[in-house]
């Protein structure tokens, strides 16, 4: 028998004297969806968005022009030589700046999609195009139960305060599937892996976002997403392009940059008298000469500790709120930044875009660890590109610009070390429970 005809009941795909292919209707259609407008919080993000974006590509398209270093260089010149090796199908073999794993290849081959536009043109459009995907991704969550704007501000608040450099890096694009696996990993752990895995295979410091993974089957199947991942496009790679692996030994040979903190060592130094210099080498401004490699030792030594305290809180953590992953990913991605034997302008970026999705969730406790971040993205820019001649020539101002900046990231890596082991690890807590994003405790869904 045929349905009753009746306004809304189901009947059966095909009919009697239906021909195939044809249904007969259910009832009315359902009204479209209305679309959502912006609200006055996000209308006030806007107006915020668009002028710092304007001036940031007026800055590197060279319409204003900002003191100091051009920073757009490395586009015009060291990138677009990568990339005329890479559209050949071989990684730089004989270029030891060329320190990145196998799928950066992608961000360096990323404006040959523009081709009616220059190299440098195309790359910074591409990096606009990418801020502006991290801040609608952002936007989208702050309006999700249990979160805020707040981490939209955070970001384009962030961007802004590190200036041109924002865009003359491909460190923005890996930080927008840094913040896509953080966002996603809410909902959907396999994502979340393979996100953090492609990432990894980009710029290795995504990895450190699984970090705080709740126990049990997200863990698992995360993680394991997150090896596949990096494991499948690694060879994929090996497999196509010589020379896939170089940037392993590019890196180990890399020494003490002069804005990291073990370098505050040798600016001291050099007004008591050592005989060191600075040079450019392996394509950073480099301190070279007596213990230098002595420093770069210990900062390595102090970032293998960082990876001890990391499994130590792992091991003791017994608690998971909505915000904890997060969470735990920024205290992870501070810690390893400021132990590095490099801290690059461009790394504030990580730091912003990891901030970001920590503020976004209410509960978080990387508010004041956020804001000293913010702080010292902005006296980034002050000493690059603004006053970098100071700071190569180790005078009281560069001198002074560092241990501020450096000073602000130890002191955002201790609070944001102490908020994690506070929030996971409390006294009395009975066993280990994964929150929902709206507050109530359930298992996540491992998908």
């Amino acid at each position: 028998m045929t349905g009753t005809g009746q306004p809304g009941t189901t009947t059966r795909a095909l009919t009697a004297g239906a021909e195939p292919g044809q249904t007969e209707p259910d009832g009315p259609e359902p009204p479209p969806r209305p679309r959502r407008s912006l609200t006055i919080p996000e209308l006030r993000l806007l107006a915020l968005w668009i002028p710092t974006r304007a001036l940031l590509l007026l800055c590197v398209f060279r319409v204003v022009v900002i003191p100091g270093p051009d920073v757009t260089s490395d586009v015009s010149f060291i990138y677009q030589s990568w990339y005329e090796v890479l559209r050949t199908g071989t990684f730089p073999l004989d270029d030891v700046t060329w320190q990145y794993p196998p799928a950066a290849a992608l961000a360096i081959l990323g404006p040959a999609a523009l081709p009616f536009l220059g190299y440098p043109a195309a790359f910074f459009l591409l990096a606009f195009l990418a801020d502006a995907v991290v801040t609608g991704l952002l936007v989208h969550a702050g309006g999700r139960p249990g979160r805020t704007l707040r981490g939209a501000w955070v970001w384009t608040a962030g961007v802004a305060l590190l200036g041109p450099t924002s865009y003359a890096r491909y460190d923005l694009m890996v930080t927008a599937v840094a913040v896509a696996a953080l966002l996603a990993g809410a909902r959907r752990a396999r994502v979340a892996g393979v996100l953090a895995g492609f990432g990894a295979v980009v710029k290795v410091w995504p990895v450190l976002l699984l970090v705080g993974v709740p126990r049990g089957r997200a863990a698992r199947r995360s993680w394991g997403a997150a090896v596949l991942t990096a494991g499948a496009v690694t060879l994929a790679f090996v497999v196509a392009m010589p020379g896939a692996l170089a940037f392993l030994t590019f890196q180990r040979d890399r020494g003490t940059e002069v804005e990291s903190l073990g370098a505050l060592v040798f600016h001291v130094a050099r007004q008591l008298g050592w005989p060191g210099e600075v040079r450019l080498n392996y394509g950073s401004v480099e301190f070279l000469g007596p213990y230098v490699p002595l420093v770069s030792a210990v900062a390595q030594v102090l970032s293998l500790a960082a990876l001890g305290w990391l499994v130590l809180w792992r091991v003791r953590a017994r608690v998971w709120t909505a915000a904890t992953s997060a969470d735990a990913a920024f205290a992870a991605v501070l810690l390893f930044t400021t132990t590095s034997r490099v801290i690059s302008p461009q790394y504030m970026l990580w730091l912003v875009g990891v901030a970001a999705v920590c503020l976004a969730w209410r509960g978080s406790r990387m508010v004041w660890p956020g804001v000293l971040v913010l702080a010292a993205t902005f006296v980034t820019f002050l000493e690059f590109p603004l006053w970098f001649a100071h700071v190569v020539a180790s005078d009281a101002l560069g001198v002074t610009l560092l241990v501020v900046r450096n000073g602000l990231l130890v002191a955002a890596t201790v609070l944001a070390c102490r908020g994690v082991w506070r929030g996971a690890v409390p006294r009395g807590a009975p066993q280990a429970r994964p929150c929902s994003e709206t507050g109530g405790c359930r298992p996540l869904d491992p998908r």
